[in-house]
Order: structure tokens, then C-alpha cells, then sequence
């Protein structure tokens, strides 16, 4: 089932850190966002399943409201 973002709120996701190395719930984490390499962004819907993935492997990441 797809929920469509009701009020359209995105945010950039940036992988700033590598993921080898890291444990594989951070490695799938990165991965389940769309991320696969080095200073890689995505844009992806701000609904609080993305903010948690982005939380639980924040030291990864650079977030900003896109």
C-alpha cells in the first residue's frame, strides 16, 4: 500500500559517510533510501517511515528540506 504525502513535504538525503563497515541494518538502511555511493542525494517524501530510517543511521546522513 502507497500513501501519497499529503502536504508534499520532501527532504534531500545526502550519504556523507561510507557504509562499509558498518553493521547491516545501517548498510540496509542507506540502501532502502535509494542511496548507493559516496555524496549520492535523493529526494525522498517526509513521512515519519523516512525520517525513522534516516534517524535510526543518522551519523550517515546530511538532511536538508528540499
Amino acid at each position: 500500500m502507497v500513501k501519497n504525502n499529503a502536504s508534499g513535504k520532501t527532504v534531500k538525503v545526502t550519504l556523507v559517510k561510507s557504509v562499509c563497515g558498518q553493521l547491516h541494518r545501517h548498510r540496509a538502511t542507506a540502501s532502502g533510501l535509494g542511496l548507493r555511493r559516496m555524496h549520492q542525494s535523493v529526494v525522498v517524501a517526509d513521512t515519519p517511515e523516512n525520517r525513522g530510517m534516516i534517524n535510526a543511521s543518522r551519523h550517515l546522513f546530511r538532511v536538508e528540506e528540499a
